[in-house]
């Protein structure tokens, strides 16, 4: 990719004038540099310090690049993660495209919680694990991390996605540790019933009806099919439930992330299941109840 030379004053006055912007917009502050950082390869430091500003700097797109990425920000909502190509997920920074959602930093407790599993838990930390609607691959690549000794499968319905998914796992260096599959659920990993220690998924587990009300850069950018829960927001789950016993082992671990208000109602269809134990519900760093976990029996 050629570099382009920009005078460090006009690139400050950008800066500027995008900074209003995002504050007429209600958009972070902060977005403004992460796309410069990401997008016109400037260092984090020399923006803070503003040392750019006297010189000539070399960008990996021009202004002109720059300012209509910006616009898509403004009037159309798009994430900057998509407009980027990536988003930080743990200490990885994950290619992200709009057929994948892009990686929440509350999902990341879902690693957490499955470590906490395996320590309470040592036979856990071998064998099978699987994610299941993976998307960008990011808790796929949390759990091959986590669990060095674990052989790791992630299934999506969406080619698009799982591309993504594995040129991921790939940049990460974990491309010989997960497995790939497309398709729906368990249905792809039929050859691992009973043999799974960990099942963690992200599932679709928005209300349908309310999709169309959620702000705009979800709304009409994220893929729905990685949102649409159906009417109550919990079909993908109660499949999870329903399905699961036939694939986890004696003691395999049962872990999905869901929205505020979900929690308690799961963990009911769980115990009323009767193929679970140790049913836990677990909040976010925001106290909101958003994981439920549980046990094999």
């Amino acid at each position: 990719m050629n570099s382009v030379l920009v005078s460090g004053n006009a690139l400050w006055q950008w800066q500027q004038q995008a900074k209003q912007q995002a504050i007429a917009a209600k958009i972070p502050l902060q977005e403004v540099d992460w796309l410069l950082q990401e997008l016109a390869g400037l260092d984090r430091l020399s923006l803070r310090l503003e040392t750019y500003r006297s010189q000539t700097v070399s960008l990996k797109v021009s202004l002109e690049t720059l300012s209509d990425c910006w616009q898509q920000r403004l009037a159309d909502r798009v994430p900057v993660q998509y407009l980027a190509g990536v988003a930080p997920w743990r200490q990885f920074l994950l290619h992200v495209t709009p057929a994948v959602l892009i990686p929440r930093p509350e999902t990341e407790m879902l690693i957490d919680l499955a470590q906490s599993a395996v320590q309470l838990h040592p036979s856990l930390a071998t064998g099978h694990w699987v994610d299941l609607g993976t998307g960008s691959g990011a808790i796929a690549i949390g759990l091959a991390d986590s669990f060095p000794d674990a052989q790791i499968h992630a299934v999506d319905y969406s080619e698009a996605a799982l591309a993504v998914a594995q040129w991921n796992a790939r940049q990460c260096g974990f491309g010989d540790r997960i497995q790939f599959y497309r398709g729906s659920w368990f249905e792809p990993i039929a050859h691992l019933q009973g043999q799974l220690s960990g099942m963690v998924s992200n599932p679709p587990y928005i209300p349908q009806g309310i999709i169309a009300d959620l702000q705009p850069e979800v709304a009409r950018h994220e893929p729905h099919l990685a949102l649409d829960g159906g009417t109550d927001g919990l079909d993908a789950v109660r499949h999870l439930i329903n399905t699961a016993p036939f694939y986890l082992r004696s003691g395999g671990l049962w872990l999905v992330e869901l929205m505020a208000d979900q929690a308690a109602i799961v963990a009911d269809l769980l115990d009323a299941a009767g193929s679970y134990t140790e049913i836990q519900i677990h909040a976010d760093l925001a106290g909101i109840d958003r994981f439920v976990m549980a046990y094999r029996g």
